[in-house]
């Protein structure tokens, strides 16, 4: 291959939002200075490994599930070799680590010892403004040396991948061989690049399923320059490591024997020397961590190509490519960070604006981007460890706020999928479904009832989260047409009519929290909804029938605010006094401009949240002190002043900085003690983007009925 899908756009970027002038990022945003898991390699719900360390070296890089996905780096140092990756070989020391820094695209580790400054760079070019580059699964990691006491150094690098970054289980049997530039002859080396490949001798791809599972087809790839200085291999983990470890050298290539993973755990091994670091010359490195996934999920019975490959790239090629395009890239991924976190700082307030630039990459490395036959871009969520579906409504609609903000396309590439299932002779019920099936298998509803009955399905949450979103995008999106799914949109905003002012006992999104009758949140939702349709229908029925739905909506506002009064605040469910909840839903009324609720009540909510905030924040509601942090920021959103509305975000990052459980950023946690409760690594954390979505300025307050006021 002599081009890439995505080579173009190395050179044309686009900028993903207006850049906030004068923002000094070093004095403006706050960092999480130790952030409960770092990201390392982000790509997708398979390429995906952390550090749920303090210091790289305390311990193996994992999957957010879990699983051990082994890196060892060694640094040489004079003839003495520590290790800056990884516990092992145990014998050796490790060096010392001096600061963490993490940006949106960007985890960067500062070691210091031995004479030398080591600076280890994890680059995962998530640029959502640009969709192939995204979607092609390539981290560059990469080292900066230089002399930290004036003198010279002679310096060497080792880096090594274990096979169990291409096994679900180590037990699998894997096989490994050198992968060239041209894809149809796997042996011939590009002249600039040499790489080595690992994975399963089985292949069976797209063939698992579940929830915490790691991909077991295709191809673990490590890119490295085509040098005398470099050298790769895979072998044994305890042959490669002493090679390094007491001369130097690196092992042979063993020849490809199939075998376990575990097995002696055959390792893909990179060498580099560095030769010496002076004063004057400092020396740098890089290779590429690469997946050649082949085909990535399966939709309705086919098979898709990920996206990077819609314009017929090949992986080798594409590889070649992005090793060659490291200088740029590194360049472009400075630019994005640097003005998403101005933008971030501006609008969410430094505490905020750091966690969400921590959850940045693992919102988008939730996802899969990926190309039907005819080329057109879909977008898959999978529900990290809530029970391993794709396509989740509920799970798209909390992350929406970050795909609005940076990049509506992909938001269109999430929604599409479902409307057109949920068009099909398949899905039979009057309301919109929850899920698309399990992952990688985006071939049905799988949740509750499946497509059998209506047994533990979410009508109403479904019903609002659809249309809420279709008419957000319709907003923020001109391209956007929905007049082939206008039947069923309004067959939705039917049901909502009938069953979503005072909806009846049933699940909604906080499905941990179980079924609940009369939920006002869910009312609220059902009524924005409706609001919403009522915008659709100015572009796609008529005059006549926008004004009577919005007529339906403001009369389902009013009589919602006699509902879930009660006194100060308003109740968790209607004829329930004494109940509580965040009322999240509320957001999208002024994001959208439909002005259904009354300022007044958001500020007298406002004011009882913030006297039920505990250390890490304010709960959900008043069944329990756990929280979903995306809703506390929706919610915070509807503060007039921004010292409440800062109030209530500030103790997210408290609980990110303090959270005991070293796992990817939770969105389900204890307000009290900040434990997780089962659900990180997902992207509903897109939703703390929501700030972005917001006017500046909040409507002024008017005056409420008596009822409201406090007894």
């Amino acid at each position: 291959m002599t081009s890439i899908a995505w080579f173009p756009a190395l050179v044309a970027h686009v900028a993903l939002v207006a850049p906030v002038a004068q923002v000094a990022l070093a004095s403006s945003s706050v960092a999480i200075e130790r952030p409960p898991a770092v990201p390392l390699v982000t790509h997708s719900p398979y390429f995906s490994a952390w550090s749920p360390y303090d210091r790289l070296t305390d311990g193996w890089p994992t999957h957010w599930s879990g699983s051990i996905q082994a890196i060892a780096g060694l640094i040489r140092i004079d003839g003495t070799t520590y290790r800056w990756c990884g516990p092992a070989p145990e014998s050796l020391p490790a060096m010392p680590q001096r600061s963490l820094t993490i940006t949106p695209t960007r985890t960067t580790y500062q070691f210091a010892g031995a004479g030398i400054e080591l600076d280890v760079e994890f680059l995962s070019p998530l640029f959502a403004d640009d969709p192939s580059v995204a979607s092609f699964p390539a981290t560059y990691l990469s080292w900066r040396a230089r002399t930290a006491d004036g003198k010279d150094h002679t310096v060497a690098l080792y880096v090594d991948c274990s096979a169990e970054w291409a096994v679900h289980e180590p037990s699998q049997e894997v096989t490994w061989a050198r992968a060239g530039g041209d894809d149809r002859q796997p042996d011939t080396q590009s002249p600039d690049t040499q790489s080595r490949r690992i994975g399963t001798t089985s292949q069976a791809v797209l063939a698992r399923t579940g929830d915490r599972t790691r991909i077991d087809w295709g191809w673990f790839t490590v890119v490295a320059g085509k040098n005398p200085s470099t050298t790769m291999a895979v072998a044994a983990h305890d042959v490669a490591r002493t090679a390094f470890a007491t001369a130097g050298t690196l092992a042979a290539d063993e020849p490809p024997t199939p075998r376990a993973a575990s097995d002696r755990w055959p390792v893909v091994a990179t060498r580099i020397e560095l030769g010496s670091v002076t004063a004057a010359k400092p020396a740098s490195a890089m290779v590429v961590l690469a997946y050649d996934e082949g085909r990535s999920i399966e939709y309705l019975g086919e098979a898709l190509r990920p996206y990077w490959m819609h314009e017929g790239a090949a992986f080798g090629g594409s590889a070649t490519l992005a090793w060659r395009w490291y200088d740029e890239m590194a360049k472009r991924a400075a630019q994005f960070d640097e003005r998403l976190q101005a933008t971030l700082v501006e609008r969410c307030g430094p505490e905020l604006g750091a966690v969400a630039a921590l959850a940045y990459r693992q919102v988008m490395a939730a996802h899969a981007i990926v190309c039907d036959s005819e080329g057109t871009m879909l977008m898959f969520s999978k529900e990290n460890t809530s029970n391993g579906c794709i396509g989740t409504v509920d799970v798209l609609f909390p992350s929406a706020p970050i795909f609005l903000t940076l990049n509506p396309d992909l938001l269109e590439a999430q929604l599409r999928p479902i409307l057109d299932y949920a068009a099909s002779e398949r899905w039979k019920f009057p309301f919109a479904p929850h899920d698309l099936g399990t992952y990688p298998k985006a071939n049905g509803q799988v949740y509750g009832g499946g497509e059998k009955d209506e047994a533990n399905q979410m009508p109403v949450e479904e019903c609002g989260n659809l249309l809420i979103l279709c008419a957000a995008l319709s907003q923020r999106s001109p391209g956007f047409d929905v007049s082939n799914w206008w039947p069923m949109l309004t067959k939705w905003a039917t049901y909502l009519k009938e069953h979503g002012l005072d909806p009846a006992n049933q699940l909604c999104t906080d499905d941990f929290a179980g079924h609940l009758a009369r939920n006002a949140n869910l009312s609220a939702k059902a009524i924005v909804a409706l609001g919403a349709y009522a915008q659709l229908c100015e572009s796609n029925a008529s005059d006549e029938e926008a004004k009577a739905w919005r007529r339906v909506a403001e009369d389902y506002a009013k009589r919602w605010l006699e509902l879930a009064a009660d006194g100060d605040h308003t109740v968790l469910a209607f004829g329930s006094p004494g109940t509580w909840s965040l009322k999240y839903n509320l957001a999208w009324d002024r994001v959208l401009g439909t002005k259904l609720f009354p300022a007044e009540v958001a500020a007298k909510e406002i004011a009882f949240y913030l006297t039920k905030l505990n250390r890490f924040g304010v709960p959900m509601d008043s069944r329990a002190a756990y929280t979903k942090p995306e809703w506390t920021v929706w919610a915070a959103t509807l503060a007039e002043k921004r010292e409440d509305f800062l109030r209530l975000v500030a103790p997210i990052a408290t609980f990110a900085r303090e959270t005991p459980d070293r796992v990817p950023m939770s969105d389900w946690y204890m307000t009290d003690t900040a434990r997780d409760r089962g659900m990180h690594a997902r992207s509903v954390l897109g939703g703390l983007f929501m700030p972005l979505l917001q006017p500046v300025q909040a409507e002024p307050a008017k005056p409420l009925p008596k009822r409201w006021s406090k007894p």
